[in-house]
């Protein structure tokens, strides 16, 4: 592309593209103009070797409609699909910010606050996916954009697919779609996924945030997918001894083999992450916290009752550095194809460690190297070309352009840029007539570009709006000839109705008849969650519907709730949520039903901690016996037995062995028997505390 803006590409004469800001496996990125609305946006842009194939183009439309749907604030928005000529094209969101692999790079690994933080936003845009039947398939860091002001958002829905089954599947059972650092190892296998198998690519990616490396490496992507299926995952505190051991927790459980044993929804992870931020304990987390590692080996295995599965190549596929030579740009099945709904496992058998095996490894490395080689040379014919080089970015040439055209081109570049209004005789008012430095001078990102905006003889200046009512700025741009165009917009610290900014900005120079575009508040975009707690469910929902939210109901056993009323609400109450965000409305089923367990034969600290952990009450009666006897100190019998299903809360009586002629001292909120003082009282009796009192 030149620089001249009448040499651009114009995709359905509306987008014109600007310069290429990312490559991916199947398309092209380009900052554009949207000519319509005059708005940046993003243009991705298939391939041509691709677009005449019928299953990548239905991918790439299952990219831009799996993501279009997707209106959430963490998600990054699709705006447009078409075709053009003989290719197809997406128009997406553009955000103004990093990666978040480029934030690990910089800083090798982020603080725990600061991770947790990320996560917790990725967690919701997952969560949000998953109620809209989507599962991402591709959660990693280059995926992750956060924008100037920190916000948080999820791209690249191109592998996504609905998950529950369907007919109208792009990819089946036995293929294997991702990224090999953060494959989940049910999808390493080719296996069916679920919202559990993001859930563990985030466990991966919190991993990489606070270690400043993933989990597993190697030589080859397949050697990281097979490292997924068959090695325990180290523990995050191996690698950086200062996270804490809530987060390593939290790390710990979305990293389990099993999808069961991982949290069951991105919602339930959002709240530990957020719990973990503000101080408090964590409610998710199935264990206290991860196990210690004992000899380099993790407490967390893999049978090994079933031979081992591995992730292997499809033949005749290209490879990638970063992503498994199974990750292709097509989904190609693994054996047979099957329907996704058919209850079918299909997977690959591990390969001997034969020579075959040792040839074909280092076939893939050579491919490795050669792609390597490939895109060396790529990103030096980009240098070559313009763009970005070590001695700055090259400026554009904006001359011809409107105000805001340049600006918002120059911006995208990186730059500052300084508007100087001044008189050019033959001139249309509003067109750069010039510019400091000139086109096609390097300058280092941030560096500003002052451009010469021609201005009327007689132009005036946009007064002070901001404040101001719509009708009393209408009337005070009408008064120096200029005429106002309103647009709404969402405001947290401007009363509705009243101005937020103005286009031109207060003291600029506009001409007589021009427009200025004045932003008018609608009032606070975000809502505090209302406290619907022990509410009725048709009253809770009433009301957070009233307040303009969308509601998710799920049920819960609760033994302090009455049955139907709210147990909890996701966010939770007070906090700021979006207008028509969702809240997940926790509702009880009543008091749960447990079994009592069998504690006979235990130490009596052991059975006591056993009962009272599963929400038992817990009364001690004593048994005198002679010295010698193996039961001192024991449990000899139980009320009721084991076995009997209970509504909580119940009372369990155990008996305790003590020594003959002894005393049994217990204090009524200790959990052991101490059996060394004074005289035996055979009625003592004593009720720990149930869980949660002092």
């Amino acid at each position: 592309m030149t620089n001249a803006s009448q040499a651009r590409p114009i995709l359905n004469g509306r987008y014109e593209l600007h310069r290429r800001i990312a490559r991916g496996g199947m398309a092209d990125v380009f900052l554009a103009k949207d000519q319509l609305l005059d708005r940046p946006v993003a243009v991705k842009v298939l391939f041509a070797q691709y677009a005449a194939e019928p299953t990548f183009v239905a991918r790439f439309r299952r990219e831009a409609q799996a993501a279009a749907k997707l209106n959430h604030p963490s998600i990054v928005a699709v705006y447009d699909w078409g075709q053009h000529e003989d290719t197809y094209f997406i128009v997406m969101e553009y955000i103004e910010g990093r990666t978040l692999a480029e934030f690990i790079s910089s800083e090798g690994h982020l603080e725990p606050l600061k991770a947790a933080s990320i996560a917790a936003e990725v967690a919701g845009a997952l969560g949000f996916a998953h109620r809209n039947g989507t599962v991402h398939r591709d959660v990693k860091p280059g995926n992750i954009m956060i924008t100037r002001d920190g916000q948080v958002k999820v791209a690249d829905f191109g592998i996504a697919r609905a998950f529950g089954g369907g007919e109208d599947e792009l990819t089946q059972t036995g293929s294997v779609m991702g990224t090999a650092s953060y494959f989940s190892p049910e999808q390493a296998q080719g296996k069916n996924v679920d919202p559990r198998s993001d859930l563990y690519a985030l466990g991966v990616v919190l991993f990489e945030m606070v270690a400043g490396s993933t989990p597993f490496s190697g030589d080859s992507p397949v050697a990281i997918a097979y490292k997924h299926v068959q090695e325990p995952a180290p523990l995050v505190t191996a690698r950086n001894a200062s996270v804490p051991q809530p987060l390593s927790s939290i790390i710990y459980q979305l990293m389990q083999k099993d999808p069961r044993s991982r949290y069951p929804a991105a919602e339930d992870v959002r709240v530990d992450l957020k719990r973990f931020v503000e101080g408090k304990a964590l409610i998710g987390v199935k264990n206290a916290s991860a196990p210690a590692s004992t000899n380099g080996t993790e407490a967390t295995q893999v049978q090994a009752s079933a031979p081992a599965t591995q992730a292997m190549p499809v033949a005749g596929m290209d490879t990638g550095s970063t992503r498994a030579v199974i990750d292709t740009t097509r989904a190609v099945p693994a054996t047979v194809a099957v329907k996704q709904d058919e209850a079918v496992e299909e997977y690959y058998e591990p390969p001997s460690r034969t020579g075959a095996f040792i040839v074909m490894l280092g076939f893939l490395l050579l491919l490795l190297v050669g792609l390597v080689f490939l895109i060396v040379q790529a990103f030096n014919d980009d240098a070559g070309s313009g763009g970005e080089t070590d001695e700055g970015i090259k400026v554009e040439n904006v001359v011809g352009d409107s105000q805001n055209e340049a600006t918002q081109t120059l911006e995208a570049l990186g730059f500052t840029v300084e508007p100087q209004a001044e008189f050019k005789e033959g001139v249309t008012p509003g067109e750069v007539f010039g510019q400091d430095p000139e086109a096609e001078t390097l300058l280092k990102e941030g560096g500003t570009v002052t451009i010469l905006v021609s201005k009327a003889a007689d132009a005036v200046q946009v007064p002070q709006l901001v404040g101001s009512s719509q009708e009393k700025a209408t009337d005070d741009l009408a008064a120096l000839g200029l005429v106002a165009k309103p647009e709404e917009v969402a405001s947290d610290t401007v009363e509705a109705g009243k101005v937020v900014a103005s286009s031109p900005a207060a003291g600029s120079d506009a001409n007589p008849g021009s427009d200025v575009t004045i932003q008018i508040s609608t009032g606070p975009s975000n809502l505090a969650v209302p406290d619907v707690t022990n509410k009725s469910q048709t009253d809770a929902v009433g009301e957070l519907t009233g307040a303009g939210f969308a509601t998710e109901i799920i049920t819960t056993p609760d033994d302090t709730i009455a049955e139907g009323n709210v147990v909890r609400t996701v966010p939770a109450a007070g906090e700021s949520v979006p207008i028509g965000g969702q809240i997940a409305v926790y509702v009880s089923e009543g008091k749960s039903n447990v079994t009592v367990p069998n504690v006979k034969s235990r130490k009596v600290e052991t059975a006591v901690e056993l009962l009272v952990n599963q929400g038992f009450t817990v009364e001690q009666v004593t048994e005198e016996l002679e010295p010698g006897d193996l039961n001192i100190g024991k449990v000899t019998d139980q009320s009721p037995q084991p076995g009997r299903v209970a509504d909580l809360p119940f009372v369990v009586t155990i008996k305790v062995g003590v020594l003959k002629g002894t005393t049994t001292t217990v204090d009524d909120t200790s959990t052991t028997v101490d059996s060394s003082t004074t005289t035996a009282d055979d009625n003592a009796t004593t009720t720990v505390a149930e869980p949660g009192s002092p």
